[in-house]
């Protein structure tokens, strides 16, 4: 199922330039990009990841995490392999750092993936598990596909992508959200073989196309824990994409080549989502901490419990159905339909 590839140029000597991602990768004949799914194949470049997927799942929206875009409804979510950057702490390396010969996958065409979302009632359909942006052709078919079907579509993506790939993708994707690593490019450099601005760029392209957006911060203990750049970060997030930008800021589990470290203090957390709060930003969140009350949304005016959450599900839910504060008349940005009986109308 595999197809040729979009954004891309040929050069001398049948070597082609992918433009997918900010690293715009010189593919020689019979190699693959950086991203472990791109492959030249005398002089054309293929796109081999194609209609394979490593995972189908049904999940609760806010477990991608997006808690400000259909919440409480499901979401159907798949995966490939491969990845534009090399995190030495990511959850899914044994997707995201593998490729085809060292992946097991199934196989389904755009079609069979949103018919599957809406026999199972879901209300979009999430890219994600490992980088869904080098999965380029596969979203945009199945997106387009989605739409026509009802159904709205997510990436869960770290965000390191073209202009180009974005504006392909632009129409067909309703919300996103968007894994920043650090604030600090020098890390970017050093443990993702990436660079800060280019996705710093690209969330602020998401942004103008109108897409709903939500951010997360993973808190890595001595890596990216410096209070002064998750004020920077915090600060940034509501100059360029809005002070109502969900920022989900998550606590880190040892994994993959970061085993050695431990886990982040919830102290730390806390006083991180305080920060970010002190920097104008209103919906400021805590994750991989079920039960805490920084999972929570509250008004912003006046402070009231809005929806009670525990880990992906929804406890108590407060908002009228004009999506207002009932005490105060905040008007709380979250997308959805609901009707007075209670729930979302899926």
């Amino acid at each position: 199922m595999e197809v040729k590839a979009l954004l891309y140029e040929k050069l001398e000597k049948e070597v082609v330039k992918c433009n997918v991602c900010p690293r715009r990768c010189y593919v020689k004949p019979g190699t693959l990009g950086f991203c472990r799914v791109r492959q030249n194949r005398d002089g054309h470049l293929y796109a081999i990841s194609y209609g394979k997927l490593t995972a189908s799942n049904v999940d609760p929206i806010e477990k991608k995490p997006l808690y400000h875009f259909w919440p409480g409804t499901a979401s159907y979510s798949i995966s490939s392999f491969g990845c534009s950057l090399t995190c030495p702490w990511c959850q899914n390396w044994s997707i995201s750092q593998a490729g085809p010969a060292d992946s097991y996958y199934g196989e389904a065409s755009p079609e069979q993936v949103v018919k599957a979302a809406k026999h199972r009632g879901c209300k979009t359909i999430s890219y994600t598990y490992n980088e869904p942006l080098i999965w380029l052709e596969y979203v945009l078919d199945t997106a387009k596909l989605a739409l026509k079907e009802g159904i709205f579509n997510v990436l869960v993506t770290n965000g390191y992508t073209t202009p180009e790939a974005l504006d392909l993708l632009g129409p067909y994707i309703q919300a996103a959200n968007v894994d920043i690593k650090s604030f600090n490019p020098r890390f970017y450099t050093k443990y993702c073989k990436g660079r800060l601005e280019d996705v710093l760029e690209a969330l602020k392209i998401m942004s103008e196309k109108g897409w709903h957006l939500e951010t997360t911060l993973l808190v890595i203990p001595s890596l990216n824990d410096d209070r002064s750049e998750i004020r920077g970060l915090a600060a940034w997030i509501r100059e360029n994409l809005g002070a109502d930008t969900p920022f989900h800021i998550s606590q880190f589990y040892p994994t993959y080549k970061m085993n050695h470290l431990k886990p982040t203090p919830v102290s730390l957390l806390v006083e991180s989502r305080e920060i970010a709060l002190r920097e104008g930003l209103k919906y400021v969140y805590l994750g991989n901490v079920p039960g805490h009350e920084g999972e929570n949304t509250y008004c912003p005016n006046c402070c009231f419990l809005l929806i009670k959450r525990w880990g992906f599900s929804i406890l108590e839910w407060n908002l009228n159905g004009e999506m207002c504060c009932p005490k105060c008349g905040e008007k709380i940005p979250v997308k959805g339909e609901y009707h007075a009986g209670g729930g979302f109308i899926i």
